[in-house]
Order: C-alpha cells, then sequence, then structure tokens
C-alpha cells in the first residue's frame, strides 16, 4: 500500500527525475528500517547458478541502478542478488533528454538512455562504500565513441577493473540505444569478444585467486536462426552464463500509446512473450550446457514461474518492479517456489 501510493507521487513526475529521487532515497530508507513498510521481504528459496550460492533465484535487473548508489538500499528489499550498470571505462552523459518514457496502460517503459553512467571508477567507489556481502552482478559496455571495432578494448578495461568486486560479469551487446552494439551478437564479432573475454578470465583468475562467471546479455530482436548461432557461440567459448533478454526495438502491443513512436528499447509487458520464447529456443540449442537468466515482462510471480518452467535458472526484474514494487520479488520467489514442488 504505501509503495503504490508513493508510486502514485512520483509518476506524477518526470520519469528521470523521479528515478533519481528514488534512487538517493533508497539507502536512507534502509538504514532507517523504513523498507519493510513497503513491502520488503526477504525470502529464502536457495539456488546455485555459476557456481554461485543465490539466497533466492529473483534478481534485480541492469539499468535501474547504473553508477551502484543504491545496492544497499536495494538488497534490503529483498532481492536475491543485484546486478549494477551497464557501466563503461570513461563517464558519459547518455542521449539527449527526454529518454525514459512510461506507458503505464500496459505496464511498459521505452528508453533511450544510452549508458548514461559517471565510469567504472566511480562505481567501484561506490561498490566500495556498500555494505551489502550478497551476490552482486556487474554490467560493463562500451563507450559510445569507441569503435565497434574497438569495442573489446572498453570490455576488457571494465572487466580489469571490476573482476575482484564482481560476483559475475555480464557483458551488454544488447542494448539498442548505442550504435552498432548490437551487430557484436553476431558471427565473427561476437566470436572475436567471447575468445578475448575468456582468455582475460582465465589470466583474471590465476592473478586473484578465483574465478569469476562472466554471462552475455542478448536482445530479443532475434530469429529462431540467429539465436541458435548465439548458442553455438557460447557454447564453443565455455561462457558461464546467457541473460535473456534486454529490450526490443519492436512496439508490438503499445501501438496505441502516443509515445509508442520514441526511439529506445521497449520493456515490460510487452516483451514478455518474446523474452519467453527466446529463453525457450536458447534452453533446447544449449542443452544445460550453460545456464539462463531469464528477465522481461515479468510484472507478476506467474510471469517469473513462466520464465523457470521455460528453462531459466534464475530471473531479473526492471519494469515490473517500477510498477509493482518490493510484493513483486516475494510473489515471484513463492510462485517459483511452489513450481518447483
Amino acid at each position: 500500500m504505501f509503495y503504490q501510493a508513493a508510486r502514485s507521487l512520483l509518476f506524477k513526475l518526470d520519469p528521470e527525475l523521479s528515478h533519481d529521487l528514488s534512487l538517493n532515497s533508497l539507502n536512507v530508507m534502509s538504514t532507517l528500517g523504513l523498507n519493510k513498510f513497503m513491502g520488503a521481504r526477504q525470502s529464502s528459496l536457495p539456488v546455485e547458478v555459476m557456481g554461485i550460492k543465490f539466497p533466492n533465484p529473483v534478481g534485480l535487473a541492469a539499468g535501474l541502478d547504473k553508477n551502484g548508489i543504491a545496492i544497499d538500499g536495494m538488497a534490503s528489499l529483498g532481492f536475491g542478488f543485484v546486478e549494477i550498470g551497464t557501466v563503461t571505462p570513461r563517464p558519459q552523459p547518455g542521449n539527449p533528454k527526454p529518454r525514459l518514457f512510461r506507458i503505464p496502460e500496459h505496464h511498459a517503459i521505452i528508453n533511450r538512455m544510452g549508458f548514461n553512467n559517471l565510469g567504472v571508477d566511480n562505481l567501484l567507489r561506490n561498490v566500495e562504500k556498500s555494505r551489502y556481502d550478497g551476490v552482486l552482478g556487474i554490467n560493463i559496455g562500451k563507450n559510445f565513441d569507441t569503435a565497434v571495432e574497438k569495442a573489446t578494448d572498453d570490455y576488457l578495461i571494465c572487466m580489469r577493473k571490476v573482476y575482484d568486486k564482481a560476483s559475475y560479469i555480464t557483458v551488454n551487446v544488447s542494448s539498442p540505444n548505442t550504435p552498432g552494439l548490437r551487430t557484436l551478437q553476431f558471427g565473427d564479432s561476437l566470436n572475436e569478444l567471447l575468445n578475448a573475454l575468456k582468455t582475460e578470465q582465465a589470466r583474471l583468475a590465476k592473478l586473484h585467486g578465483k574465478y569469476v562467471p562472466v554471462a552475455v546479455k542478448i536482445a530479443p530482436d532475434m530469429t529462431e536462426e540467429e539465436f541458435g548461432l548465439v548458442a553455438s557461440s557460447l557454447k564453443a567459448y565455455e561462457m558461464d552464463g546467457v541473460i535473456a533478454t534486454n529490450t526490443t526495438l519492436s512496439r508490438e502491443g503499445v501501438e496505441d500509446s502516443p509515445v509508442s513512436q520514441e526511439a529506445g528499447g521497449l520493456s515490460g509487458v510487452p516483451v514478455r512473450n518474446a523474452s519467453t520464447k527466446a529463453i525457450r529456443i536458447l534452453a533446447r540449442e544449449l542443452d544445460g550446457k550453460l545456464p539462463i537468466i531469464g528477465v522481461g515482462g515479468i510484472t507478476n510471480g506467474f510471469d517469473a514461474a513462466e520464465k523457470i518452467e521455460a528453462g531459466a535458472s534464475l530471473v531479473q526484474v526492471y519494469s515490473g518492479f517500477i510498477y509493482r514494487g518490493p510484493e513483486l520479488i516475494t510473489e515471484s520467489v513463492k510462485a517459483i517456489a511452489n513450481l518447483q514442488r
């Protein structure tokens, strides 16, 4: 009830302003013990994925806390894991505003943020200040002005810097808001990137004395054949996981919205079916060789369980969390537990 009241007030503000206010408030609320009034509950449903023990399988997707300023606050809401980023080697402002658009009637969001962040060094300072000792994913990307041909350099810079602080690392090659980025999902470009990442991962594991898994986040806007080719590359280079999926360029399901023609990625309910379909295809093509983290359109417990039933080992929420609040986490954990009985 409290969250719904707060949401109604925040939704009267500009979307990006309300987003920033919410992030800045979360740690304070957590410290004061006020998050329980938002419906926060700690749900236990342990699962081991990528060699990591998760207290429950419902996590926060990347994008909500790009700079890692609200890690403690997010963790206190009941997430089994928290993923921050996408972060780039150098700070960058992202795309011009406005760049974030709500579609409440469809529980959806369009964004063209463009990896706005304060850079990897700033993110690491925030991680250092955090008291959180749970599972932390760090999502890495390339700067907008780095040529696609040089993108691997940016990923390696970020990987080296975050390796010792991350429980796992996500390689974002699927945002639609950085020109040329999605071309890294295919063919030689993908294979060269994965080869470089695995080589560096092995070196860093030896250097730091620990193995940090690397997952790849992909887009929903692929054909079945393209998903199969991606799966083949992920298996060939022995990646540790795949996150399916990022936002979509499709506008199916929101055609009636006045903001439907805004450029950017669409998330929320309209991407649910495409994401679940992608998970089913990947589960078949991967044949258990690496786990899938399902994300896209989860707005209730059924949606979360559906992703697990389709083949995901973990799920993440973003837009659904904005619309539903912490109760979505508890509801999703319960639905997954019921599915597994």
